[in-house]
């Protein structure tokens, strides 16, 4: 199959222990990434660069809806389906703002061809009708000639959920305040004002214009045999000839002065809104193509706001002119790179105080230096976290494609992103050269950056009265310029797509969908080696598997005797374990020595059901990670602190409960449905805050602000 595509470049990549092969099929120029490694779960995506000029939402809606039906698979819900008997550990997509990606992963090689059999079609051979843009992206609903319109629309919904938060909407508006008439300067998940405008010709066309593989990026990763991938793909692409599509993203025009600006966000009555405002300094940085620039960036961001010890953040949470910090942190999945912070849940009055405070810390970082500790640990947790690769239960693949496109999408070496060593080694050389190496980072990409904003964000409690009058000012105009027919017609459409939403898919269109055997399955279930261990009082569970190289400990401490209205506090405790220092150390040196010396150490609570009882458990659990030479350092640190914690600094556990009060309060609106299903009010917490802060994906990201830990600004629908 390799006549059909020209290999373009072949490396190997220790860092990831893989061969990557970069083709371009010769028919239609589609581009072709293939990972070669032996990971078990593969991975599968396909990507279109996808340029909006304006906020009707239709690149998010299309990803929608080439989801709901294709000419090969005629069914409401493909995927949905499919997963009824489907081994898949990732089936979903992603909008951002430049691009759509539609990835599959499964360990089952059958189950993993059957997976893109179904996208491929999805993608290139969608069913889109204008009941399929009605459904997905928006329509008139009426059900009686008296009654009045109604807009509906899972996206227009879905939009009008994610304006309704502000940490969704501050991250939307600092984006497009850095680019304005950019592409940036646009919102791809859809303004609820504008998704409206969007007409099925629009809609159309867009599909037309950029679903095509002249277009299109391809992802393989895992251990599939990587002919059969060429083979498989020149069958897809066959039918096709090149075609030439404006989709390349360009540099935003550099300002010649900042910029300040402000907005209102959707607040309710009852709250103490003089304490609910928000604001963030924000900056345009270079693009990725520097990897040593880049990765100097996400280390320089790291050891601003990266840990509560972080100078900036330290600065920022003292001051106590707010809650907790907001801003994106660093944006790095869009063509140029972003950084941003500040305070939320601040008063009006202290805007400027903010704004000065975070000048006034960058310049006393220059001027006097950044504590060289501050910097080896935050050099140490990046390299830690590149070295171990471990993205959880989100499939490393994926996460390896998205770092590849941070270049590859932009017509740049898709390696660069990959290989960290020589990057990583670049900037340890120049540090040792130049120590003030990272104060001159902040001198010219921060203090000396004309590209910036300031925002504040201001609570409205009449916004969402005005946003209502306007789109029934909306639908009144729109309804003044139909006739009886047009009316008739309009219920008609309601009815029909009720009854297409109600009827279910025949039994010869799901005969189609391609289902896996139980002959495709493994005989064997896979288990995960354990060993118990009885140390003094203790139970040791020993799992002996490969962790290349590093030691993973938990530690769980059973909290039955502990009266149950304390529950909720736990992860409070827990995160002040490791913030307010020991008696030898202050938080900062403490934060220091474990950032320097470990992958991380941190507390959390976990409870659940006892199997074969209906009693419940609960544990505070102390979870650390170290290569094997530091462990017993990490072990020294975690004796440090279970012993000689010190909790009488009220300010410093003040400000760990001030944070954690916002963060469950910015998560209220996107995880209502995890609030009401929550028995533990701080377990909320605990999952909004991992999701809702800066790098974090999981569910739409339209919806609820959610990733973990690896898409920004990224829609997962």
């Amino acid at each position: 199959m390799t006549k059909s595509f020209t290999l373009i470049k072949e490396q190997q990549i220790p860092e990831i222990n893989s061969l990557v092969q970069l083709w371009e099929h010769k028919r239609t120029g589609a581009r072709l990434l293939s990972v070669i490694n032996d990971d078990e779960n593969k991975v599968f995506s396909i990507n279109f660069r996808t340029t909006p000029k304006d906020s009707t939402g239709v690149a998010h809606i299309l990803e929608h809806s080439v989801l709901n039906g294709s000419e090969k698979y005629p069914v409401k819900e493909p995927f949905v389906e499919l997963l009824k008997g489907s081994l898949a550990t990732f089936v979903n997509a992603f909008t951002f703002p430049d691009k759509t990606c539609y990835p599959v992963a499964s360990q089952n090689e059958k189950d993993f061809y059957n997976l893109i059999d179904v996208y491929i079609d999805a993608v290139f051979n969608p069913i889109l009708s204008e009941q399929t843009l009605m459904q997905e992206g928006w329509h008139y609903e009426i059900e009686d000639p008296s009654a009045p319109l109604k807009y509906k629309g899972v996206v227009f919904n879905e939009m009008k959920g994610a304006y309704s938060s502000p940490d969704n909407y501050l991250a939307k508006v600092i984006i497009e305040s850095l680019f304005p008439k950019h592409i940036y300067g646009v919102d791809s998940g859809g303004n609820p004002a504008e998704i409206t405008n969007l007409t099925y010709e629009n809609f159309f066309a867009f599909w037309e214009t950029y679903y095509h593989p002249s277009n299109s990026f391809i992802f393989f990763y895992g251990n599939d045999d990587p002919d059969t991938r060429l083979k498989l793909m020149d069958g897809y692409l066959k039918p096709f000839k090149k075609k030439k599509v404006k989709s390349a993203v360009p540099l935003a025009k550099p300002f010649k002065k900042p910029k300040k600006l402000e907005y209102a966000y959707l607040a309710t009555e009852g709250e103490d809104l003089d304490k609910k405002h928000f604001l963030t300094v924000n900056w345009k940085l270079p693009d990725a193509s520097d990897p040593v620039q880049a990765m100097s960036f996400h280390i320089l961001t790291h050891t601003l706001i990266g840990t509560p010890a972080s100078p900036l953040y330290k600065a920022l949470t003292d001051s106590g002119l707010g809650e907790d910090l907001a801003g994106l942190g660093l944006e790095s999945d869009l063509h140029e790179m972003i950084f941003s912070t500040g305070l939320k849940g601040t008063k009006a009055r202290n805007a400027k105080k903010i704004e000065t405070l975070i000048f006034d810390t960058l310049q006393k970082l220059v001027t006097e230096g950044i504590d060289p500790d501050t910097i080896a640990a935050s050099i140490n947790t990046l390299e830690f976290a590149m070295r171990e690769n471990n993205t959880g239960g989100f499939p490393r693949g994926i996460a390896i494609m998205l770092r590849a496109l941070s270049t590859w999408l932009y017509d740049d070496d898709a390696f660069k992103t990959l290989a960290f060593e020589a990057p990583l080694a670049e900037i340890k050389n120049r540090l040792a050269t130049d120590s003030r190496y990272f104060e001159k980072m902040i001198q010219t990409h921060l203090l000396d950056n004309m590209h910036r904003t300031v925002i504040r964000l201001t609570p409205d409690v009449e916004l969402a009265q005005r946003l209502e009058a306007e789109e029934t000012l909306r639908l009144d105009s729109a309804r003044k310029t139909m006739s009886d027919d047009d009316i008739r017609k309009h219920i008609e459409n309601t009815q029909k797509l009720k009854i297409r939403q109600e009827t279910p898919d025949s039994a010869e269109d799901l005969a189609k969908l391609p289902v896996l055997d139980l002959a495709d399955l493994d005989k064997q279930a896979r288990t995960i080696p354990i060993e118990e261990i009885q140390v003094q009082d203790s139970k040791v569970l020993y799992h002996d598997i490969f962790t290349n190289g590093i030691v993973y400990l938990d530690l769980a401490f059973d909290m039955r005797a502990m009266p149950q209205e304390l529950l909720p506090l736990t992860e409070v405790f827990a995160r002040a374990l490791f913030e307010v220092g020991t008696e030898t150390e202050d938080y900062v040196k403490l934060s220091q020595r474990i950032g320097k010396s470990t992958g991380g150490i941190y507390g959390s609570s976990v409870t659940a059901t006892t199997q074969g009882s209906r009693e419940s458990r609960a544990y505070l659990t102390i979870r650390g990670k170290s290569t094997m030479s530091q462990a017993n350092e990490m072990l020294s640190i975690l004796r440090d602190v279970l012993l000689t914690v010190k909790f009488d600094n009220k300010e410093r556990l003040k400000q760990i409960v001030m944070e954690e009060k916002a963060g469950l309060e910015s998560g209220l609106a996107p995880a209502g449905i995890a609030l009401r299903t929550c028995a533990c009010a701080r377990s909320l917490a605990a999952q909004v805050t991992s999701t809702t802060r800066p790098r974090a994906l999981a569910i739409c990201l339209h919806c609820a602000n959610s990733r973990p830990r690896l898409i920004k600004n990224g829609r997962t629908c």
